[in-house]
């Protein structure tokens, strides 16, 4: 129990921080908004995390189950990340939200609850120890995610680049330094391909985040249902 739910969490991190890393900058760079309209709608996905973590915790302290909801999370985790590689240029700013708040919401049914899923496994002498390598486990999931995720995108972003800007406008580009705030004041002859480049490289990215999640999910069938260890609340 405690080694698929230490690796489902782990995964989880992959995926979540691997998807939002670049997100804002995407919002900014594809669909034209500032840093603040971008950070509203990632709020969506906040939203979407506050929602589901409140919702599952009542949901566990009045029934005492748990297992079934990592595994609904990583499977909304999967479905959103399949709808956002779906993502187009054109693509209306609700529709993103909403593929956001479903991203959101997936994480907050799962990433928290594994925590809990690992405590109750472990005897209390054993429970900051196992708890301290779950979160350790996941920050590795989060330098991973950003790492691969970045990797991937800023290869893909090049070759792109290479084959759509027209060569007579190359010369005025330095995709190492690529920025809304510039691309915006680019003529359209070089902003349209580098706002297409940008998408194209980005999205597929979050298709091939797809079977991780999936791969998780049914890694957390291994878990044992185990009655919620009753805690004495310590005397002040």
């Amino acid at each position: 129990t405690f080694t698929a739910a230490t690796i489902a969490g782990l995964v989880m991190a992959v995926a979540m921080f691997g998807a939002i890393a670049y997100l804002p900058t995407y919002l900014q760079m594809v669909s034209g908004l500032g840093a603040a309209g971008a950070g509203l709608v990632m709020l969506t996905l906040v939203a979407g995390l506050a929602v589901t973590s409140v919702g599952s915790a009542q949901i566990v302290r009045r029934t005492g189950q748990y297992v079934w909801l990592p595994v609904v999370g990583c499977a909304l985790v999967a479905v959103a990340l399949a709808l956002l590689s779906t993502l187009t240029v054109g693509t209306e700013l609700r529709v993103i939200g909403s593929y956001l708040f479903l991203l959101g919401a997936g994480i907050g049914c799962a990433l928290e609850i594994l925590v809990l899923v690992v405590q109750n496994a472990c005897p209390p002498s054993q429970v900051g120890t196992a708890t301290a390598t779950y979160s350790f486990f996941r920050e590795i999931g989060v330098a991973l995610g950003s790492a691969v995720v970045g990797t991937i995108f800023t290869s893909r972003l090049l070759t792109l680049l290479a084959d759509r800007v027209p060569r007579g406008t190359a010369a005025q580009l330095d995709p190492y330094a690529l920025t809304p705030a510039q691309v915006v004041q680019y003529p359209d002859a070089l902003k349209v391909p580098i706002v297409s480049s940008y998408n194209d490289a980005l999205t597929p990215v979050f298709w091939c985040l797809m079977p991780l999640v999936l791969v998780s999910m049914a890694g957390l069938w291994l878990i044992r249902s185990v009655p919620l260890a009753a805690r004495e609340p310590c005397s002040l």
